[in-house]
């Protein structure tokens, strides 16, 4: 396949952002710079927060930001879009609609990976933004292949929403705590595995024992991304939250 340039729409969070670019380098086999992939990184930190947007029903604001950032990419000649976070793909038909560049969508890529990896009767435990949950992306595409979706009780919900912000916020992340929420998930609702279903969250590093069983919806989106640009990813490349 020949090489396409990458565009990255970042900014949700900017760590999130910047572990997403260095995975794709980590995890592309190159032997020299002229191997990696061509990307347009834009850091637009100022887009509005995705989870207030979808729980105050007020999408334009994101819509317009994003539309400006579209437009950079198509005259950067940018072959696909990435989008490392996973609130903001609810909007994906309408962004896809804003440019003819083809936009990679994670949680499709998430949940056929789950698939292919836990079976079709896999259920799934999701720890997500609230914003993510309420939207039910994930649920719904864990029923199109007949897998079961489970969401974390309103406890434990309120606890990965704490993690997130203060990882956002760079306060201290309680990894012990979040850690029992998987725990719980696997243990006493039997799921099979966990989508760590926001950026975010991409960036704690689990657990050895926990972690073969959190899908990291980033690393599948720095995996798809590395191949759709015409590259190999690296057999270490796994699908974790190792940063």
């Amino acid at each position: 396949m020949k090489q396409k340039k990458l565009g990255v729409l970042g900014g949700m969070g900017p760590a999130a952002t910047s572990l997403f670019f260095e995975r794709v380098i980590e995890n592309t086999v190159a032997s020299k710079d002229q191997d990696h992939i061509d990307m347009v990184v834009l850091n637009h930190a100022t887009i509005p927060d995705r989870t207030r947007a979808i729980l105050e029903d007020n999408k334009e604001p994101f819509l317009q930001a994003v539309k400006k950032d579209f437009e950079i990419f198509e005259v950067a000649g940018i072959d696909n879009i990435a989008i490392p976070c996973n609130t903001s793909h609810y909007f994906i038909d309408e962004m896809q609609e804003m440019t003819s560049i083809n936009i990679i969508n994670m949680i499709e890529e998430t949940v056929s990976f789950i698939r292919t990896q836990f079976g079709s009767n896999a259920k799934v435990g999701i720890l997500a933004t609230d914003g993510t949950i309420n939207t039910g992306i994930y649920q719904e595409e864990c029923h199109k292949y007949n897998m079961k979706a489970h969401i974390p009780n309103v406890h434990d919900q309120q606890k990965v929403m704490q993690t997130i912000y203060d990882f956002k916020a760079d306060k201290p992340v309680d990894v012990y705590g979040f850690e029992q929420i998987i725990a719980n998930l696997m243990e006493n609702e039997k799921c099979d595995c966990v989508i760590l279903g926001c950026t975010e969250l991409s960036c704690i590093d689990i657990s050895d024992h926990l972690r073969p069983y959190c899908v990291d919806a980033m690393q599948v989106l720095v995996n798809e991304s590395i191949v759709l640009s015409g590259k190999k990813i690296k057999n270490r490349a796994v699908v974790s939250n190792k940063a």
